[in-house]
């Protein structure tokens, strides 16, 4: 890479802007100053949030368009980024009103630029300087699992260095009486244990005696068309390491959330809210782990999960089991219980982790690996088709991990590329909400350098120059293999005719998620297809109705 393109940052739309250079930041420090100074005397909170991206460039515009009783804004929010070449481009976007995150909810948008652009209550900076004006900081910095084997959470690692980096500007920056909020998914005890060293010590070394302000509440972010309203009108917990910072996040947080509907949980201390965020995933990571063993027993047995869980889920306190599909992904759900094994150990000094957590690992090691035999029965069904997954056409329709999203990142579908990948398969990608699956176009370096799934798998190199379809009946032309890998709309309505009309011949088709009916499937084994899916054993049953007319 040359010195010209390290100080550029491209937009994922492909806009280059150049990074500051260090004469540019004390008149950027002076810019934000002035604007924050108006608006304190105006009346309104200075809050700075500490991260830009997934979570922090929405909380920030919560944030920035919440209104005090007089119905006028009651906060000026700094959006604050770090001006790496990865990430700086957020900042220009961001003060042009343009939301630095893709969101299929066009709430993000509408918000965004109306706080910017109309209240201009918010604004975004690379200086974090702008730390000593704020009344409250919020930190929506990342805390990262970093996983060293595919299907052995034990052998990873909580990575923290961004997030301590974080709480070292912060504390040298803040004032005494300014409040400090993690916001971040957190390993249990990283509040108290962690960050209230860092910033106690950062106060020492200024002279500053008093306690710092520190508190911890975490978001419950749903991505899809209901993500400001995941953030803003959803319950939501918090904890201080005091007295006073837990009156104080009370108050900020009953001041930028609709708590009358949805009311605050008050915890004791950070430690309790941190496990309830990883209890709370976990569990849910869990029971999708267990359904894994019945899927294998259906699939095996002639029994098809997807009724087995409508019957069990006309019981009320059942009714929200859900099918497992091909693992699980997203940013939380793969991880959590990962930073709850660690800090066991590492931040609360216990070795007898292993023996404590029995459940926890597997079932995190299960899901990371389910998808894994989708690629088996992708094999399974050329193979019945007397084709051979080497140097077969296949598609997966769905790249990001749930349902009409576009967020891509743990998804399953990425495993089941890598896995095909390595066996020979020719793959192609194709989702209606994804534009460029960055886990695969910047392998080498995404989600860090040198540890991207890629590692796990041989034959991964051409799959930087994977793209995402955007047209289906193009995507499908010439395919031995179609893989329903994620329930969005537009797959839940495809005809068997539909695809073998576009594919140009019968292929194999594998379900993942439970989304062809009886009747589609029996119509695809009279077409010629061959029809696998995760969890239905049932198909050999319609396979051979068929074949015996």
């Amino acid at each position: 890479m040359s010195q010209t393109q390290n100080k550029i940052s491209v937009s994922p739309q492909g806009e280059a802007f150049p990074l500051p250079e260090l004469s540019d930041y004390a008149a950027e420090y002076e810019r934000v100053k002035a604007l924050a100074e108006a608006a304190r005397e105006s009346g309104k909170e200075v809050v700075v949030v500490m991260g830009v991206g997934f979570v922090g460039a929405v909380m920030a515009a919560i944030v920035a368009d919440c209104e005090g009783k007089d119905g006028q804004p009651s906060k000026f929010v700094i959006g604050c980024q770090r001006p790496s070449t990865r990430s700086y481009w957020k900042i220009p976007l961001l003060n042009r009103g343009v939301s630095p995150v893709k969101a299929e909810d066009p709430q993000v948008d509408l918000l965004i630029g109306r706080c910017v652009l109309e209240k201009k209550t918010l604004i975004a900076t690379y200086n974090s300087q702008v730390l000593d004006l704020a009344d409250c900081v919020v930190i929506d910095v990342q805390c990262d699992f970093l996983k060293q084997e595919l299907g052995n959470m034990k052998s990873g690692e909580c990575d923290m260095a961004a997030l301590e980096a974080t709480l070292k500007t912060v504390g040298q920056h803040i004032r005494p009486d300014c409040l400090s909020l993690i916001e971040t998914t957190v390993a249990p005890g990283t509040t108290e244990f962690v960050a209230w060293p860092i910033l106690k010590k950062a106060f020492a070394s200024r002279g500053i005696a008093s306690a710092p302000l520190l508190a911890h509440s975490y978001e419950r972010v749903m991505p899809g068309r209901d993500y400001v309203a995941s953030i803003r009108d959803f319950w939501r917990v918090c904890s201080g390491c005091d007295a006073a910072a837990r009156a104080r996040v009370e108050k900020f947080l009953h001041e930028v959330l609709n708590t009358e509907k949805f009311p605050l949980t008050v915890m004791d201390r950070p430690i309790e809210s941190e496990t309830a965020k990883i209890v709370e995933n976990s569990y849910r990571a869990t029971i999708l782990a267990y359904l894994h063993e019945w899927s294998i027993f259906a699939e095996r047995n002639g029994v098809d999960l997807v009724k087995v869980v409508d019957a069990i889920k006309m019981r009320p306190t059942h009714s929200n089991m859900i099918f497992p599909g091909p693992g699980i992904g997203g940013y939380c759900l793969p991880k959590d219980g990962g930073l709850g094994y660690w800090a066991y150990k590492h931040i609360l000094g216990f070795e007898d982790g292993d023996k404590v957590f029995r459940i926890t690992p597997v079932a995190v090691d299960i899901n990371d690996t389910r998808a894994l035999h989708v690629a088996e029965l992708t094999r399974d069904a050329l193979r019945n088709m007397d084709r051979y997954i080497a140097a077969s056409q296949v598609l997966i329709a769905g790249a990001s991990y749930r349902q009409d999203v576009g967020d891509t990142r743990y998804s399953g579908s990425e495993l089941v590329v890598r896995k095909l990948a390595e066996m020979g398969a020719e793959m192609r990608a194709h989702d209606p909400y994804v534009e460029q699956w960055w886990e695969f176009a910047e392998q080498d370096k995404y989600p860090t350098s040198g540890l991207s799934w890629k590692r796990f798998f041989r034959n991964q190199d051409e799959l930087s120059e994977l793209k995402v379809e955007n047209n289906l009946q193009e995507a499908l032309k010439g395919v031995d293999a179609l893989i329903l890998a994620v329930p969005h709309d537009a797959y839940r309505n495809l005809t068997p005719e539909q695809v073998v009309e576009w594919a140009g011949r019968p292929i194999a088709v594998i379900d993942c998620f439970g989304m062809l009916k009886d009747a589609t499937i029996t119509r695809y084994f009279e077409l010629g297809c061959e029809v696998k899916g995760l969890g239905r054993g049932h198909i050999q049953r319609i396979k051979k109705a068929v074949r015996s007319r």
